[in-house]
């Protein structure tokens, strides 16, 4: 949708929705864990050790992947990891000011921001269908966060308006990744992943300095945190790279947005938490988004407008070649019948010659076997009785029996030197 898909594969969107889904449900697993485990870490340190475990093992597991990388990927890497940090950073510290209920709504809104984005940014074409998945995935999500008791609670607007921003980062993060994914050219998924994971981590990394690097304290507080790294960031924004290679992005944000019903289901499953009727409608709404954000099959990226007329003035232009295009008799007839023999004067002049028109490209030129016919013609002429090999139809005959009989002539002497062996 939103680059030339020349150079990649076929898209398969149900890979795409399946990469995708794996995205959600890691990163819906990780709010219950990290709710968890803040009350014993900082936030910020929380985040630090996050970000950089998860590059670090991807960067175990293929240590030559950042060999040889170019300098684009280098940039393209670090810009994403820049804008998904910095809203990583600034959700954690509006976080304090917020509900969780109101931060999650705040976060979850970019599944509308994206297609807003996508029109203005790229005059990306979004399907009708799409826009009414994103209408349902926001109202999903309004079940799920607002309406779930926040009755009450005071909230900051300055935080709220934050949160949103972040949102809004997250949405450009997710076309970029999506418009990378696409041109194929020079993309490196898994390259492109660990630029974009070390980059946060250092970001992250520098917002923890200030007041020293906390760890976790207890081996079950070390088997969250591997997972929040390793699951959740390392295979969750590798699944997400290669998952935006078969699926546009607002598809991609509109099922990456179904993170609270994982986080209902993990809940229910692990925590106990009985199923209310927010869960019931919330989740019915977001499978139906998730269910019209996937498309049956991949349409083809809208050509640019530029492109498409001067496809269509190459077209007519071979429709009226086509139309012009005359098959001409050739004079020379070579079925059958004696060697055509002509003066030695006959293309002295330039203008009278028959075969002038062949120089000239489009002109008729006579093909390889003809050619080839035409030479055997002439080296047969040689024997045949007439005014001679010599008088042959064009200028090349001649001087090809020319260099025959002066040849033919010099056998018992020297060789000329066009003929002598070296």
């Amino acid at each position: 949708m939103l680059s030339s898909m020349a150079g990649l594969a076929a898209p398969r969107p149900l890979l795409g929705a399946v990469l995708l889904l794996f995205v959600s449900a890691a990163w819906g697993s990780a709010f219950p864990l990290m709710k968890d485990l803040i009350l014993r870490l900082p936030v910020e340190d929380l985040l630090a050790a996050r970000y950089s475990i998860a590059a670090l093992t991807l960067f175990l597991i293929r240590p030559g992947s950042l060999r040889g990388l170019s300098r684009r990927t280098w940039v393209n890497g670090v810009i994403l990891g820049v804008m998904f940090g910095v809203g990583q950073s600034a959700q954690a510290i509006a976080l304090d000011s917020l509900p969780s209920a109101v931060s999650g709504f705040a976060v979850g809104c970019s599944v509308v921001i994206t297609p807003i984005l996508a029109l203005g940014l790229f005059k990306a074409q979004v399907p009708v269908r799409v826009w009414v998945g994103v209408g349902l995935a926001l109202a999903g999500m309004t079940v799920f966060t607002l309406l779930r008791g926040v009755e009450g609670q005071e909230f900051s607007l300055l935080a709220l308006v934050v949160t949103l921003g972040a949102a809004a980062l997250y949405s450009g993060h997710t076309l970029l990744l999506a418009k990378l994914s696409r041109a194929g050219r020079g993309f490196d998924a898994y390259a492109l992943t660990v630029v974009q994971l070390a980059t946060i981590g250092a970001m992250t990394g520098v917002l923890a300095a200030h007041d020293g690097f906390s760890v976790p304290a207890s081996l079950p507080d070390w088997g969250i945190l591997a997972h929040l790294s390793v699951v959740s960031c390392a295979l969750g924004f590798l699944a997400r790279s290669y998952g935006q290679a078969h699926l546009s992005a607002v598809p991609s944000a509109v099922l990456m947005s179904s993170q609270p019903l994982w986080v209902a289901a993990i809940a229910v499953i692990w925590f106990g938490e009985q199923i209310g009727w927010s869960m019931i409608v919330g989740g019915g709404l977001m499978a139906v988004a998730m269910l019209l954000a996937v498309p049956s099959r991949e349409v083809a990226p809208k050509m640019p407008l530029e492109r498409r007329k001067l496809l269509a003035v190459s077209r007519q232009a071979s429709r009226v070649l086509a139309d012009l295009r005359v098959k001409r008799d050739d004079p020379l007839k070579l079925g059958g019948g004696p060697v055509p023999i002509v003066g030695k004067s006959g293309c002295e002049s330039h203008d009278d010659c028959p075969w002038r028109t062949r120089a000239v490209k489009g002109g008729d030129e006579p093909s390889l076997e003809r050619l080839i016919e035409r030479a055997t013609l002439i080296v047969r002429a040689k024997n045949l009785s007439g005014p001679g090999c010599c008088q042959s139809v064009t200028l090349a005959g001649r001087c090809l029996c020319a260099l025959m009989e002066e040849a033919e002539q010099s056998r018992t002497g020297s060789l000329p030197s066009w003929f002598r062996s070296r």
